[in-house]
């Protein structure tokens, strides 16, 4: 399995131009020679492409400078050196390109998205394109334009249909591998998930993705428990699924203690983004199982759902309300 890594820096360069040369054609009869150095060929370009085949950054740990084919030097007899070839790198779907200065140069959030990060140096002209009734036997020539490496940073960002959003160990990668075929890391720890995971969900023929983010705690739009780096995975989502851990409920106070981290998260994400906070969303009590009196589960879910929105009380474990949950 392909390691997560959502943050890369590389160094591309373009190919330099082929250098022209400087020949001639002597004719046997008279002894005139005739100019006859051909073109250098252009250089290839850097051009980062974005690939569902690709799931992550990570290939870019250690491949960090890449560089496109030079172009070929021109020969004799007027004929032109070979274009380089150029690079195609692929990247994941949902990847964000920005400069040296992180200003964004494109955000490839579509398959086959691509983005030209560096061109390739013009060929050098051979002596035969200096030819003139002036000039008529130039003998100089160009060299290929040579081309500056850069560093660029690269930031995946997920597409998902659906992100699930909650504090560690509220249950979020238990549902996404109850759901799907996504088998996420699993244990009874907070911070037990570290790095998004994606799942597909079938139902009634149609598939969706749902994104298992990290937990998120309180500060985390400060960066607080890498904040940043989580939240940023949920703002290509359509629908957020507000994640709590319904074993609050067993603890003293457990009731106002619930309330108070659905208040949390919805205040994190205002303030990472407004643009987030605005998205449709539903609530989601987990880990029902473990809550045997009914009548507190109903009251929470009558407070939570005074503001229109939908609260599902689900199981992971025992897979209680799950069909609800993908309905």
């Amino acid at each position: 399995m392909a390691v997560f890594l959502d943050e890369a820096k590389i160094n591309v360069k373009g190919g330099n131009g082929g250098n022209g040369i400087s020949t001639f054609f002597n004719l046997k009869s008279g002894g005139k020679k005739i100019a006859s150095g051909g073109n250098g060929g252009r250089g290839g370009n850097v051009i980062i492409k974005a690939s569902c085949n690709i799931t992550t950054l990570y290939g870019f740990k250690k491949k960090v400078h890449l560089k496109a084919e030079n172009g070929k030097a021109g020969s004799s007899n007027n004929k032109s050196g070979k274009d380089g070839q150029d690079l195609v790198v692929p990247v994941p779907v949902g990847t964000i390109i920005r400069d040296s200065d992180n200003d964004t140069i494109a955000d490839l959030s579509s398959e086959g998205d691509e983005v030209l990060v560096s061109r390739g140096g013009i060929g050098g002209r051979g002596n035969a394109s200096f030819k003139s009734q002036i000039r008529r036997f130039p003998s100089f020539c160009e060299k290929g334009e040579p081309v500056e490496e850069s560093w660029i940073n690269m930031e995946l960002r997920l597409v998902a249909d659906v992100a699930l959003v909650g504090f560690p160990n509220a249950g979020k990668s238990t549902i996404i591998a109850s759901i799907s075929a996504a088998r996420p890391k699993i244990a009874d720890y907070p911070f037990t998930t570290l790095v998004p995971n994606l799942g597909v969900v079938t139902f009634d023929d149609e598939d969706f993705v749902v994104a298992d983010i990290p937990g998120v705690i309180e500060g985390a739009h400060e960066g607080t428990g890498l904040g940043h780096r989580f939240l940023r995975h949920i703002t290509r989502s359509a629908v957020l699924a507000m994640v709590l851990d319904g074993q609050r409920l067993i603890e003293p106070d457990g009731e106002d203690l619930l309330l108070k981290s659905y208040d949390i998260l919805r205040k994190e994400i205002r303030l990472y983004n407004i643009e987030v906070y605005k998205k449709d969303f539903v609530i989601i009590i987990n880990k029902a199982d473990l809550i045997s009196d009914k009548d507190i589960l109903k009251r929470v879910s009558d407070r939570l759902s005074r503001n229109s929105k939908k609260v599902i009380i689900v199981s992971a474990v025992t897979g209680e309300g799950m069909n609800s949950l993908v309905a």
